[in-house]
């Protein structure tokens, strides 16, 4: 039952507890007391301890109703072997949820871009005004840059998404929002091109946001070059871009 794996799992969560972590969970704005202050490392590692065929919904969806952060994250690890088994209702109940760009995140590259439908759920989210549903569809972007073959057509569609959904000043917001902008920018040649020439159009924009989202944008769009044995474009400021330039 997942009741039981869920008290053996909390059990090893207090075991592995730590107030560094504690600490650093609730600079994420998580209230203390739904905190256990377990790395996400840890959290990782206790999966080998679940046994494949418990690995189910019913388990993420028990963990996730602890309330605990740390307990959502795992929740989350566990859903990531059984992504396709979620309604469209437990999704939307998950998101309402959130309230942490990383667990965001987590829940959005572990089980949405794995799903069929996982494009859908892009325009979904980006509607929201709720700030980690919204970033949600931001993330769902940048995920799919890598996980989706994308004609020129879809990439100018996506990136059109950008400034449609983008002038919000939540700092989580622009900074997802960069992030997917940069993201499609490294598909190829062609896709750096339209994500520089709409950071340009956001620089110039009225929104403070836009700019924001620009600038912060073209710090890494500006320095993306080919190399060989890679499918995407890289920075040339990492260790390999520089050793490609030498």
């Amino acid at each position: 039952m997942p009741e039981q794996t869920v008290k053996l799992l909390l059990t090893k969560m207090n075991e592995l507890s730590s107030e560094k972590y504690k600490e650093n969970v609730v600079k994420l704005g998580i209230p203390a007391e739904n905190s256990l202050g377990v790395s996400t490392s840890d959290l990782r590692k206790m999966i080998a301890s679940i046994p494949k065929a418990e690995r189910t919904s019913q388990l993420t969806e028990a963990l996730w109703q602890t309330g605990f952060h740390e307990a959502k994250i795992l929740a989350v690890l566990v859903g990531s072997y059984c992504y396709n088994d979620f309604s469209e209702q437990a999704i939307h109940s998950m998101m309402t949820e959130i309230y942490s760009w990383d667990l965001c995140d987590l829940f959005c590259k572990s089980i949405l871009i794995k799903r069929k439908d996982f494009d859908k759920w892009i325009e979904i989210f980006l509607n929201s005004e709720s700030l980690y549903t919204k970033r949600a569809g931001f993330t769902l972007l940048a995920a799919m840059s890598t996980h989706a073959s994308l004609s020129e057509e879809q990439v100018s569609y996506y990136l059109s998404l950008i400034p449609k959904f983008s002038n919000d000043e939540r700092l989580h917001l622009k900074k997802a929002a960069s992030w997917a902008l940069r993201e499609l920018g490294k598909i190829d040649e062609s896709a750096k091109e339209k994500s520089i020439s709409l950071a340009n159009d956001l620089l110039n924009a009225q929104s403070k946001a836009h700019q924001w989202i620009a600038k912060d944008a073209l710090k890494e769009l500006n320095t993306l070059i080919r190399v060989e044995g890679r499918s995407r474009l890289i920075s040339a400021n990492t260790k390999m871009g520089k050793a490609a330039l030498k």
